[in-house]
């Protein structure tokens, strides 16, 4: 329970907190840019007192409609991140601890289902609380750290207290577990960004390993544990490196061997490289033991052949970036021998390039602030750029409205590597990126800034760089297709993505009035141009950029989002389902109706997502499609059709009044 404040009891404080409430709200309905600096002190007392986060909680709505959350992230929900989140709580100061805590109030009200929000789904929002926690486990024991006592105001005390408040509402006793699950949920998406994870299994370790805290084995979470801290024989309980190293130079050729092996066992299970990983490595190219390099990354046929053809450029690969600060980039450089990456036409020159490029000044003091000096700037870069080669689906948005320059990378990465390393050294090396579009030259160098306003935030180091200048150039495709009669991904998309991408294009939705048209006719094109029992059945050759509408758990619209259409296929089971790539940092998604995206289990390959076609197609809002390939739309059978249109009708599409469909 809150202790009490000794001048004021809750009654009080809540009697004051609301007249402050309407205050502000009188306020802020005539200056957008009222001070809410009175109203969060008075939140910020209540907290201190017992009920005082229930009685907040009974708020939330209201605190948000007055408008607590101005113009910043935290109005905008769905983009949050969690080890953002973590900061706002135990490092900030008053004003944004407190604004924080509300925040994750609101969460906690999506969650359970009392306050629909149109930004984040119920299970997004739970999600986001379940990583919190995961990041502050060290709450659960009570006792509050010599820093968090130390914070003025209280607000060790009532970070503390917002924990337990949290815990008390989501079950405290399958908390473990759930955040155990969680981890394992979004390692098996393949993220290329795993810092946050990291940290998640930090605090996992020592809720594990902590006498004050009442918790039971877990052989998922020591398996967690394990990979990052003891992968091996020779690395129990975190010895840590150095002892590590002089171990190592100990071992004979069998020990070196079993050690290796034992690595490429923890990586491969979990897609998590540990700090002694990257030790290992550096010990055996020091050491003239490259021999068993293969070993240690778990190599498999093609890998091998890309690593023997091209013995040079791997080891130096490993000499320049892998470090225990890099260590990730283990697993990066694995994935991308695996996919045989280097045999794609002038990637092996390009990462030559990449190895001797020269960073600007800005480009090195962007790396330097995101990832430290532990390492120079360019050994950051270069891991990243191992690791998005190796998981091309694994890139995210992060918290950024960037879905689309997001889709760009990855798609490039995959299919277009030599591309994607060009656009990178002239961003990293000359601050510019140069396109075209319609046959004029676009540079980034001088454009005006697109949905990013200020540096990426969570994101790789090649998104890092790069996101920025593409952007820019998104945004001013965009503007020059101003006053067109169409939705302008029709244009900008073939122009912006690469050659492959489909001329033709249909959107559901009229760009102007949002009214559903023709939604029959969208469907059977969708249909002619995918399923392959209509389109003859032919293979999607290059993965192409779609448009969906996104729904909550309850099926209420969120918002419009860029996906990438990767293939169409059977699943083991015999379902026909769309597996397709969706840069939000988390692919699996409750969508309602019963409809939710699959990550594992129905024949994804590591990062995609899917669902079955017509519950995939009631949520498409556009896509490409090529005009002389398109099967034949009459063959699509009118039952799938009129189930899709009832599924889009009663959930994105409700709102708008349908024209030109199935019986209108």
């Amino acid at each position: 329970m809150a202790r009490q404040n000794a001048n004021l009891t809750t009654a009080q404080a809540l009697k004051q907190f609301d007249a402050a409430l309407a205050d502000f709200g009188r306020a802020r309905s005539v200056n957008p840019n009222a001070s809410s600096i009175a109203l969060l002190e008075r939140a910020r007392v209540l907290m201190t007192l017992s009920g005082g986060l229930d009685a907040l909680y009974r708020r939330v709505r209201s605190l948000e409609s007055a408008g607590i959350f101005g113009t910043s992230d935290w109005a905008q929900p769905g983009i949050l991140q969690p080890a953002l989140a973590k900061h706002s709580l135990r490092e900030a100061g008053a004003v944004t601890t407190v604004v924080e805590a509300i925040s994750e109030l609101r969460m906690l009200a999506v969650s359970r289902g009392d306050y629909f929000h149109p930004g984040i789904s119920a299970e997004q929002a739970r999600n986001f609380l379940t990583q919190v926690m995961a990041l502050n486990l060290d709450l659960l024991s009570g006792q509050l750290k010599e820093a968090d006592r130390e914070r003025p105001q209280q607000l060790g005390f009532i970070v503390q207290e917002l924990y337990q408040y949290l815990i008390s509402h989501l079950g405290y006793e399958s908390l473990l577990d759930s955040l155990v699950a969680e981890v394992w949920r979004l390692l098996e998406q393949g993220p290329v960004q795993v810092d946050s994870i990291c940290e998640m299994i930090s605090q996992i370790a020592r809720c594990l390993y902590d006498p004050t805290i009442n918790t039971t084995g877990n052989a998922d979470a020591t398996r967690l544990v394990n990979a990052l801290f003891a992968p091996t024989p020779a690395s129990p309980e975190d010895l840590g490196l150095v002892i590590y190293e002089q171990r190592l130079a100990e071992m004979d050729d069998a020990a070196l061997a079993t050690e290796a092996q034992w690595f490429a066992r923890s990586m491969h299970d979990t897609g998590l490289a540990s700090a002694y990983h990257a030790v290992m490595l550096r010990f055996l190219r020091n050491h003239e033991r490259d021999d068993l390099i293969p070993q240690t990354l778990g190599l498999t046929m093609t890998g091998l052949d890309d690593l023997y053809c091209y013995t040079d450029l791997v080891h130096a690969l490993i000499d320049e970036a892998i470090y225990p600060e890099t260590c990730q980039a283990v697993f990066g450089l694995t994935m991308m021998l695996e996919r045989g990456s280097l045999f794609t036409p002038s990637v092996a020159q390009a990462l030559w390039r990449q190895i001797k490029l020269s960073l600007s000044v800005e480009t090195a003091d962007t790396l330097r602030e995101a990832f430290g000096e532990a390492q120079p700037p360019r050994v950051f870069l270069l891991a990243g750029v191992m690791n998005l080669l190796g998981q091309p689906l694994g890139v995210g948005q992060g918290n950024n409205p960037t879905c689309q320059s997001a889709i760009g990378l990855s798609v490039w990465a995959s299919g277009e590597a030599d591309y994607l390393l060009q656009v990178l050294a002239w961003a990293a090396r000359d601050n510019e990126v140069l396109n075209r579009f319609e046959g004029q030259s676009i540079s980034s160098r001088n454009l005006e800034p697109g949905l990013v306003k200020g540096t990426p935030v969570d994101v790789d180091p090649v998104s890092l760089i790069l996101i920025p200048h593409l952007d820019r150039i998104y945004a001013d495709m965009w503007h020059r297709c101003e006053g067109r009669d169409d939705d302008a991904h029709r244009w900008i998309n073939p122009e912006f993505y690469g050659w492959w991408v489909s001329h033709g294009f249909r959107v559901v939705a009229d760009i102007h009035t949002g009214e559903v048209r023709d939604y029959e006719g969208f469907i059977r094109c969708f249909y002619a141009s995918y399923h392959p029992y209509y389109n003859g059945n032919m293979p999607i050759i290059h993965a192409q950029p779609a448009g969906i509408a996104v729904t909550d758990s309850a099926a209420r619209f969120v918002g419009r989002h860029a996906i990438n259409i990767l293939r169409v296929g059977l699943s083991p089971h015999n379902e026909m389902r769309v597996y397709f790539f969706n840069p939000n940092n988390d692919s699996g998604q409750d969508w309602g109706q019963g409809i939710t995206c699959s990550t594992r289990g129905n024949g994804e390959y590591r990062g995609e997502a899917s669902l079955p076609i017509a519950e995939f197609a009631s949520r498409l809002y556009a896509f490409h499609y090529d005009t002389l390939e398109l099967g034949d739309v009459s063959a699509v059978p009118d039952a799938e059709v009129d189930r899709i249109m009832a599924l889009g009708h009663t959930s994105w599409a409700s709102p708008y009044k349908a024209t030109g469909t199935k019986g209108a």
